[in-house]
């Protein structure tokens, strides 16, 4: 009877432990993995901040498709470089799983605060990630805004082909501004067009650059992807228009601010494409992802507004491709 009895108590705390178990199992099959992403963008301006937002809607439908959860936080470094480092560094302490990192001084900061944890990180919009030292990183790729330069100064002698006078706006504080006004000026030295180059690395430093290419009596006015010229778009954009100086930009952003025309990458795509590389290099390892994604360019982008204000006809501009027409924005 006594072994009965001992048998009958043994089988129930057995089938006892099978339930817990059983419950446990169940309660982290239940459970969704998590990851938390940092979002830091080099500074405030409507480029970077579209591509955040593309970033962080794309996070959201990623996440409501694999049935996981990604938290995320977007922050600026405000364009300074100590900011970068402290949110970078922070984002690494907190223990994210990776650092989106948008504009190219963003990205080598995030790289080199993750380099003893070889947390993924994946930028995005680098013009020359090469030049930036951004390539043979085991744990850094992102997306490519690479410019196509001589078709936008082609656009620009196709909509007027008696410009002999192009003036270069840019910051030398912007890597991603290095190759395309190399690539311009070669451009340019080919075709026997002068150029006259301004540079600034502050608001007021862009206005007065401006002022001075107008005073110069440029005929059209160059400016790659470049945050700094592209923060202060919405200052210079009517005293531009005003003297019929036509500006030719890198990026969407800019003509949606104010400038002219531009052909080159749909930054709501890249962020998107950015986000997915991001889930990938969290989810399956960085081992087969290349050191970077080039974004296809090719939709022109026109700013009405600016056109009229200038009388400038850009119907030539359909025969080099896709038109997208666009007026001006605060934001």
């Amino acid at each position: 009877m006594k072994t009965r009895k001992m048998l009958k108590t043994l089988l129930t705390v057995i089938l006892a432990c099978a339930m817990l178990l059983g419950c446990v199992l169940t309660a982290q099959a239940d459970e969704a993995p998590a990851y938390k992403v940092a979002i830091i963008k080099q500074l405030d301006h409507a480029s970077l901040d579209e591509i955040a937002k593309a970033i962080a809607a794309r996070l959201d439908e990623i996440a409501a498709e694999k049935g996981v959860t990604i938290t995320y936080e977007i922050t600026s470094g405000q364009g300074d470089q100590s900011v970068l480092k402290q949110l970078a560094d922070q984002a690494i302490a907190d223990g994210v799983n990776a650092i989106i990192p948008i504009a190219t001084t963003a990205a080598q900061v995030a790289a080199l605060s993750a380099e003893d944890t070889q947390t993924p990180v994946v930028y995005a919009a680098i013009s020359d990630p090469a030049a930036a030292k951004l390539t043979g990183i085991d744990y850094v790729t992102g997306t490519s805004d690479a410019l196509n330069t001589a078709f936008i100064l082609d656009m620009m002698l196709a909509q007027n082909p008696d410009v002999k006078k192009v003036g270069l706006l840019y910051s030398l504080s912007e890597p991603n501004s290095a190759t395309p006004i190399a690539d311009a000026k070669a451009y340019l030295d080919d075709k026997g067009i002068e150029y006259v180059e301004q540079t600034a690395n502050t608001n007021d430093e862009v206005v007065a650059a401006a002022a001075a290419l107008t005073a110069a009596k440029v005929d059209a006015i160059f400016t790659p992807t470049d945050n700094v010229i592209m923060a202060a778009e919405l200052a210079i954009y009517e005293d531009l228009a005003a003297a019929g100086i036509p500006h030719y930009t890198g990026a969407d952003s800019f003509v949606r601010n104010g400038a002219f025309a531009t052909c080159g990458v749909n930054y709501t795509d890249l962020g998107k494409r950015t986000a997915d590389l991001a889930y990938e290099a969290i989810t399956e390892g960085m081992d087969g992802m290349d050191d970077s994604y080039l974004m296809d360019g090719g939709i022109i982008t026109v700013n009405t507004e600016t056109a009229a204000a200038m009388n400038a006809d850009y119907s030539m501009f359909a025969d080099m491709g896709e038109i997208v027409e666009v007026t001006t924005t605060k934001d």
